[in-house]
């Protein structure tokens, strides 16, 4: 009976839930914009950000998916750990709308400064990902992964960085934590499956984990 349980193939998949959290982010900071009446800098530049990464990950779909989103989930854990905790990002609009808040030009000039280094390098080592691996198997140490060996996470820590530091409150580091845990652990897991490459061990000291090393 338990392995019946553990084999079971759902028709969600992991994918569906963070696709549908991606849709519906610019409408939920469009309906926070008119439930508060709020239409200032601020907010615009907060859709504009976020409105368009969610924009580049639907077109990411539908033109070189990440396949370990199509891990088969139920839907009820799909929609609470994964939909819901996406949902935690929504925090930081939240704050900004709802308290009809500013921000000095410099950090408004920051955000937009990490956010889109960290789009950069999230969907170019994802590209460069997908069209590797459709040619051969193996590990990636060439441009963006010969400096770090998850340009992925890190671009997307830089990404919700950006967005964050908008609302200038604390409690939008929560969901930073609980992802960036989340990352870290998928991280570790990576380095371990990879040892078992000969040239793992040299392409190791060159790169860092995260933040990409610059001198070597």
């Amino acid at each position: 009976m338990s392995t019946i349980i553990e084999t079971q193939k759902y028709a969600t998949q992991v994918r569906h839930f963070i696709n549908a959290h991606k849709i519906l982010t610019p409408l939920v900071v469009l309906s926070l914009m008119t439930y508060y009446d709020y239409w200032e800098v601020l907010a615009w530049v907060y859709l504009a950000l976020h409105g368009t990464y969610c924009l580049l990950w639907i077109i990411k779909e539908y033109t070189f998916r990440d396949r370990r989103f199509e891990e088969s989930i139920h839907p009820i854990a799909g929609f609470i750990f994964v939909f819901c905790m996406l949902g935690g990002y929504w925090i930081a609009p939240y704050i900004i709308i709802s308290n009809h808040l500013s921000a000095p030009n410099w950090l408004i000039a920051f955000s937009i400064f990490v956010t889109v280094l960290g789009i950069f390098y999230h969907y170019v080592s994802d590209a460069h990902k997908h069209a590797i691996l459709s040619i051969k198997k193996g590990l990636i140490t060439t441009g963006l992964f010969s400096r770090t060996r998850n340009p992925n996470y890190f671009g997307e820590m830089l990404i919700y960085t950006g967005f964050a530091m908008l609302a200038q409150h604390w409690i939008t580091l929560l969901p930073l934590i609980y992802w960036w845990t989340f990352f870290i652990r998928n991280m570790l897991n990576k380095d371990k499956s990879m040892s078992r490459y000969s040239e793992f061990s040299e392409w190791k000291k060159k790169t860092g984990m995260v933040i990409p090393k610059l001198f070597m």
